[in-house]
């Protein structure tokens, strides 16, 4: 696993600390650390981050000088894509994608919305539901037709090459892993786009760690998160030269915290916000780290994790907060 073959733009604050969370811990009756990756640093941090590091290396190699990417209204992917773009000189056109219909106007104005506004990315929005790779076509076709250069990047940069991203991830925590005498046991990680578990599971499969992967599900039912992942942690694996490394029996998602739907909050979303906060200070997200975290609560609470050792993949999305104030404020 030679992952200086692939070309790569440098982005982020690496690598992310991996910590022990003392008072969740005791809680939970479980030994729970955390992989920082919303500390990664570009724009707020996140773990688009890493995926953008070798996306951004492939753009360039290709001459783009126009990133052309998709998400829902608040996504973390769009911020940090924005942000790469003008650190490095490049047009951003984004299309934001009106998936939770929400038109509060913290929803639709703050958090990251008024981040991607500030990084001058061009945007718009279209109802949920729309077919967002036709959107990208018919974007990236503007902006050839302008005479620009578009390198297209998928819905939260899932796709082989953002997935190398994580695969660097998952070498990472082996190593500081190894360095601190911690065995682990289990990774917990959301699981939506599919990028970031399967860059995990092809990572570790590659390098033979045997550390499970769980994903916890913040949109698709588990038959269809669990083949997205599969799919794309083989194509992940191939481009590493190991197309035979990840067995089906690798990739597991638990689809039961999605709650009414992708970027919904409920109670229990609040009730895992609160506690990652009140016990070890962590901010998590109300779309992907909340519903992650309220299913790793869960779980434990159930014995799920008994005489394990997890590491909680943060991946990072805080500013999103800023866009359910009016949700998450009243029950605080």
């Amino acid at each position: 696993m030679h992952l200086a073959r692939f070309p790569r733009v440098r982005l982020a604050h690496l690598p992310t600390p991996l910590e022990p969370l003392p008072r969740l811990s005791e809680e939970l009756g479980h030994d729970i650390w955390i992989k920082r990756d919303d500390c990664t640093g570009l724009a707020g941090g996140g773990n688009k981050t890493r995926k953008l590091e070798f996306l951004l290396g492939e753009a360039f190699e290709q001459e783009a000088d126009t990133l052309v990417t998709q998400g829902a209204v608040q996504s973390n992917h769009v911020r940090q894509t924005a942000a790469a773009a003008a650190a490095h000189g490049l047009k951003c056109e984004v299309i934001l994608e009106e998936r939770t219909r929400s038109k509060a106007a913290d929803y639709v104005g703050n958090g990251n919305v008024l981040l991607d506004k500030l990084l001058g990315a061009r945007f718009r929005t279209v109802p949920g539901g729309t077919d967002m790779t036709a959107e990208l076509e018919r974007t990236a076709a503007e902006v050839r037709a302008r005479g620009g250069r578009p390198y297209v990047i998928p819905g939260g940069g899932s796709n082989p090459v953002g997935a190398l991203g994580y695969v660097d991830c998952a070498r990472e925590i082996v190593v500081q892993a190894d360095e601190l005498d911690l065995r682990v046991d289990r990774i917990v990680t959301a699981t939506g786009s599919a990028g970031t578990h399967a860059g995990l599971v092809a990572g570790l499969a590659v390098m033979g760690a045997d550390i499970p992967v769980l994903g916890i599900g913040v949109r698709a039912p588990k038959a269809k998160q669990e083949e997205n992942v599969l799919k794309l942690a083989r194509e992940t694996a191939a481009l590493l030269g190991r197309p035979d490394a990840v067995t089906p029996e690798m990739v597991v998602a638990d689809c039961d915290y999605v709650g009414a739907g992708y970027g919904l909050v409920d109670d229990g979303v609040v009730a895992a916000l609160q506690v990652a906060a009140r016990t070890d200070g962590i901010l998590l997200d109300p779309v992907y780290t909340g519903k992650a975290m309220k299913g790793l609560i869960a779980l434990a609470m159930t014995g799920a994790f008994a005489g394990e050792t997890v590491v909680f993949l943060h991946t990072g999305g805080a500013q999103g907060l800023f866009g359910y104030e009016s949700e998450i404020g009243a029950g605080l």
